[in-house]
């Protein structure tokens, strides 16, 4: 397992242009303009925040898991990460990272991923996948007509997902606590999207989800 590296912001709260608290299991959908610095707080520690990029007016240019690894020669993202796009090029780069380790091949829960690892009584639980479909749903700038299975690889920022000795993934508890945070700057206009997780069936948000908030500075 890598190293975690911790870096902190010199970015101060109060001079914010934005702030907004996220409630457990809630979503969140916002455009950042290129040059702008996002923020996501873990308020009160081992909180999951499933996130997505995507161009802001169009759906084919979205954040690429896989480019993100090529590009960095790594699975965990921490600061120094440039987080890519399917098509090449830079979306957002991590500048500060004071949890140290995120995931980004857990992937989303969802209704259906609920049934098959924690039972049928779970089918009906609120899941990422559509806290995401919601949340474009919601959005006035595009003319996005999506089902789940247009969604890309998510991720999932203060999130522990090791990657065992036979290749399989293991959740296990965070490695964030109350306050941590992660920051990055726009490389481009983005539209941001989290749901931030309601998940209760396993350790990612230490079976007690709760809520986090989200900071933007202008250029």
């Amino acid at each position: 397992m890598s190293t975690l590296i911790y870096t902190e912001s010199t970015l101060q709260p109060d001079a914010a242009i934005y702030r907004h608290v996220i409630p457990a299991g809630d979503y969140w959908i916002h455009r950042i303009a290129a040059g702008q610095t996002l923020r996501i707080v873990d308020l009160e520690g081992n909180q999951a925040a499933d996130t997505l990029f995507i161009a802001p007016t169009i759906f084919s240019e979205r954040y690429s898991a896989q480019d993100t690894i090529r590009e960095q020669g790594s699975i965990y993202l921490t600061t120094g990460t440039k987080l890519m796009s399917n098509e090449g090029r830079p979306m957002l780069t991590i500048t500060a990272d004071t949890c140290g380790r995120h995931d980004t091949l857990g992937g989303a829960c969802s209704c259906e991923s609920n049934t098959m690892r924690y039972g049928h009584n779970t089918r009906h639980m609120h899941a990422c996948r559509q806290s995401f479909l919601l949340a474009l749903a919601t959005w006035p700038d595009s003319n996005f007509d999506l089902s789940k299975r247009d969604l890309p690889p998510n991720i999932n920022f203060f999130m522990n997902v090791p990657v065992t000795p036979d290749g399989g993934l293991k959740f296990e508890d965070g490695v964030s606590a109350g306050g941590k945070y992660v920051e990055m700057r726009a490389e481009m206009d983005v539209v941001a999207l989290i749901s931030n997780c309601p998940q209760l069936n396993n350790p990612c948000n230490g079976w007690n989800p709760t809520p986090v908030e989200v900071l933007i500075w202008s250029t």
